[in-house]
């Protein structure tokens, strides 16, 4: 109570300096007190044979869970709607919050529940880092510098670009009409026709209006087809998400949203090159439950550090409040550099930025960081001791990629937001591998593999830069024995660049999916072994009727 009452009045104190009349609103965001108990909630997920079907049961879980708690509220809110008091009132079901318009009257009426813990003021603020200024590229016809830096073009050759993995790239939208993505945009079908959604606009175009999004895409996966391959995972899918307006701004309300919008709608990974710097707590609180989240929904985000790390910026955000909002949000795996001051998980990698030398750029945000003042209360902060921040770097000076104000031109930016979609693509490489890499190992391998720039874990380059090749060779293959329930199925090799092997005691049905969900064939099986054949390369979906259930499995044609 104490802590919603004192924020309240701050916020309120704050509002009345420009109010007219009472009836004046002010956005706020409610966090709710109750939270998902997330041990027991992973350990029943676990029961589901693909990560697909995990992130499912999860994002359903959590949906209802949210929607029970604050019912009470909601019903009180709604009246309050009648009676011109409130509007606009949305939900965020993975943080288990609400945000909406409210005058004086309603937040004093509000502050007295027992059910919230937190009241605060939706502050709209700047969330793409500065400095990032865009200048045109040269005109030319190559594979850019930062992928083959991190080895990514080796990775190729392998037969591993990016296939069947859905990268959601969460910013200021995409130019989704450039020539360079076209053919690899996720398919939304006719609910989503532009491939993605627009969560400040609440509207179903994500189309870019400042050029930050179509950029970070383009080095996750631009193909090459106007020019200059810059994209490090040319044949992932696309999904186009806008949670920042024309000018870079937004509420935490907005990134969350569109957080929980892509892992609802099937991503399989999140690039994020945003960050908030001076974030109110509720602000951090909001981000960092939505990031456990989505790491319990099998789902890694890679998070810009920030741009703040010069010796300037670094009087006005010192440590341990130099790294940005979400970046700031714990890893899914703790270094053992890290486990002397150990804490909670998230789904986030933090990335900072090298130029083509692996020398730290100057700009790139430092750690520590700290939660100990927080409602988590852990990584506690001395000098030097804390959150270990970032994970990884990778190249972010003078990165070459796509120029949202055409549908076939290029420019260049340098920042860390350059460097985390370099690590967006490299992990959609990892799953191309693996389609069931948890987040905690692809964290692991990428930590394990990058190239070292420290002997320990460092607050400006964290473990080093990363290697694609050595990250993807480290990667497991898939476990070709699928079990549900005591029933073995075996679907082997897997990828294939030929026909797969399924065998199958009991085996009685076929049936082969895109990955859209579209039907490719349907098989009567005819004893316990069965060669499937003529798929066009890609990644399906095998589901497998058997006498004691359905069993599905994931597979990749080469």
């Amino acid at each position: 109570m104490k802590r919603i009452a004192f924020t309240l009045l701050l916020m309120m104190a704050a509002s009345m300096a420009f109010a007219q009349d009472n009836d004046e609103k002010t956005e706020v965001v409610v966090l709710m007190k109750s939270q998902y108990d997330r041990t027991k909630l992973c350990r029943q997920a676990a029961c589901f044979p693909s990560r697909a079907a995990r992130r499912t049961y999860i994002v359903e879980t959590l949906k209802a869970f949210s929607e029970a708690s604050q019912y009470d509220l909601r019903q009180t809110l709604e009246e309050m709607e009648r009676n011109g008091m409130v509007e606009s009132i949305h939900s965020l079901w993975m943080s288990n919050a609400l945000y909406f318009s409210a005058t004086q009257s309603a937040l004093s009426s509000l502050s007295g529940r027992t059910d919230i813990a937190l009241i605060s003021r939706n502050i709209k603020r700047q969330w793409i880092p500065e400095g990032e200024i865009p200048s045109k590229a040269t005109d030319s016809r190559e594979i850019t510098p930062n992928i083959t830096q991190v080895n990514a073009d080796q990775v190729w050759n392998l037969g591993f670009k990016g296939q069947g993995v859905v990268v959601a790239v969460v910013d200021s939208g995409v130019n989704y009409e450039h020539e360079d993505l076209a053919d690899h945009l996720w398919d939304g079908g006719s609910e989503f026709p532009h491939h993605g959604y627009d969560i400040v606009n609440n509207d179903d175009d994500p189309m870019d209006d400042k050029g930050h999004g179509t950029h970070c895409a383009g080095t996750v996966c631009g193909d090459g087809t106007s020019g200059s391959l810059t994209g490090v995972a040319p044949e992932a899918t696309l999904m186009c998400v806008k949670s920042i307006n024309a000018e870079g701004f937004g509420g935490a309300v907005n990134i969350a949203g569109g957080m929980e919008w892509a892992v609802e709608h099937g991503c399989d990974v999140i690039s994020m090159s945003l960050g908030m710097v001076g974030a109110e707590v509720a602000d951090k609180e909001i981000l960092r439950r939505t990031c456990e989240a989505v790491l319990d929904a099998g789902i890694i985000a890679l998070v810009c550090a920030g741009n703040e790390g010069n010796a300037f910026l670094q009087l006005t955000y010192p440590v341990p409040n130099n790294v940005r909002v979400p970046a700031s949000c714990p890893p899914p795996y703790l270094d053992p550099d890290q486990q002397v001051n150990p804490g909670g998980l998230s789904c986030v990698m933090a990335i900072g930025a090298v130029n083509g030398n692996d020398a730290a750029a100057d700009f790139t945000s430092q750690g520590p960081v700290t939660w100990q003042d927080s409602e988590f209360g852990d990584y506690a902060y001395n000098p030097g001791i804390g959150l270990i921040r970032p994970d990884v770097c990778a190249p972010g000076v003078n990165i070459k990629s796509l120029d949202y104000e055409t549908t076939n031109g290029y420019c260049e930016l340098s920042g860390t937001s350059q460097a985390t979609p370099c690590v967006g693509g490299i992990v959609a490489l990892m799953l191309s591998k693996n389609p069931e890499l948890t987040p905690a190992q692809i964290c692991q391998i990428l930590e394990e593999t990058s190239v070292k720039l420290t002997p320990n874990k460092s607050n400006i380059t964290g473990v080093g830069r990363v290697d694609a090749l050595a990250a993807v060779n480290a990667v497991p293959a898939c476990d070709d024995v699928i079990e549900v329930d005591g029933h073995q199925c075996r679907i082997f090799p897997n990828p294939s660049k030929e026909d797969f092997t399924i065998e199958c005691a009991g085996m009685q049905l076929i049936e082969v999916f895109r990955m859209d969900g579209r039907l490719v064939k349907r098989i009567q099986a005819e004893g316990p072994v069965h060669q499937l054949k003529g798929l066009m390369n890609g990644t399906y979906l095998v589901k497998i009727a058997t006498e004691d259930g359905i069993i599905v499995s994931k597979v990749m044609k080469l």
